[in-house]
């Protein structure tokens, strides 16, 4: 996003906060990047958090010792009518959303993406009883699937997109979120075997466990499901 508004002549126009929050800069991700495509902005703004600093962490005019909290927020001035973009550790993000909802910022232009551990989710899903892990029919030439934890397996045979569909077909529990290789929240053990992926994800897995939502199997597998 901040290489598409350091690169559009007119998206550069409008004014741009990016505020970091980290503990200091041996753990600033990004930092030199940042900085330089911010000074291609017109009308950018930078804010940094060191909550840790390090005594030879240098603290200028845009980086500040401290936590990033509803205070510091409220003190930043920010605009009211701002999209704000939020990605951290759950905890994190709710507590930077309820500052800005507090700064007057409208709820509908707050978006997050969480990193960092979550709860298993099928987002999208209404909840709903399950009825217990059934195996698919074992006849056919495909390589054989199998869900340890849940003692079901399969035939692999074509019928599905991805070893997360063939899962979800045998009623094994599973975690998912964006079902395209991005957000690893349906990463699995690979107990046995390897996979191939029709979606190249983002980051690679270790060979040690597979991203189910992109992946079908080569060979026959057995899941940590």
């Amino acid at each position: 996003m901040l290489y598409a508004l350091a690169d559009d002549a007119d998206a550069s126009r409008r004014q741009v906060w990016w505020l970091h929050a980290t503990r200091n800069a041996r753990t600033h991700a990004f930092a030199g990047e940042a900085r330089g495509l911010l000074s291609r902005i017109p009308d950018a703004r930078l804010r940094v958090f060191y909550s840790r600093p390090e005594p030879d962490d240098r603290l200028d005019a845009g980086t500040t010792s401290g936590r990033l909290t509803a205070e510091s927020v409220a003190e930043l001035g920010l605009p009211r009518d701002a999209q704000a973009y939020l990605c951290g550790p759950d905890l994190f993000m709710r507590g930077v959303t309820e500052a800005l909802q507090h700064h007057g910022v409208d709820p509908l232009h707050i978006h997050t993406e969480i990193f960092g551990a979550t709860p298993g989710s099928t987002p999208g899903i209404a909840a709903r009883k399950r009825p217990g892990p059934h195996s698919l029919p074992s006849s056919g030439p495909g390589p054989r699937v199998e869900f340890a934890r849940s003692q079901v397996s399969a035939t692999w045979n074509g019928d599905h997109d991805s070893l997360l569909e063939l899962a979800e077909a045998c009623d094994v529990p599973t975690r998912w979120s964006c079902r395209t290789g991005v957000c690893r929240t349906c990463e699995t053990a690979l107990m046995s075997g390897a996979v191939d992926y029709t979606t190249e994800p983002v980051e690679q897995p270790p060979p040690s466990s597979a991203l189910i939502c992109c992946s079908r199997p080569d060979g026959d597998v057995i899941l940590d499901l």
